[in-house]
């Protein structure tokens, strides 16, 4: 059974700064392309940062470009978000989702299964 464990979310002021983990079971996590997406109150879903299989080529949305940072161990099958310098609007649960050629299409990419999510609140 392919399971994706967010962890990391929390409530910081602006400015600060979280690390997001994903661990992934059950499928071969090294084959995969991964990508994180968040989800504000109120809103649809948002990419926000995709990482290749090997780990050498990633992209961001211009929202947090310079300030996100996605990587991965592939030993350790496990996805990481580095967040610097949050602002307010990146309030959000963020899911770690795993790319696949069916499900739910978002930004760039098509996701075939998502983990549940870990809150990020920032404050002013």
């Amino acid at each position: 059974e392919v399971q994706l464990v967010e962890s990391g979310g929390g409530e910081v002021q602006s400015g600060g700064s979280l690390r997001l983990s994903c661990a992934a079971s059950g499928f071969a996590f090294s084959s995969y392309d991964m990508s994180w997406v968040r989800q504000a109150p109120g809103k649809g879903p948002e990419w926000v940062s995709h990482i290749n299989v090997g780990g050498i080529s990633t992209s961001y949305a211009d929202s947090v470009k310079g300030r996100f940072t996605i990587s991965r161990d592939n030993a350790k099958n496990t996805l990481y978000l580095r967040m610097n310098n949050l602002k307010p609007e990146d309030t959000a649960l963020y899911y770690c989702a795993r790319l696949g050629p069916s499900g739910l299409r978002v930004g760039p990419y098509q996701y075939d299964y998502w983990g549940l999510g870990t809150q990020v609140t920032v404050s002013s």
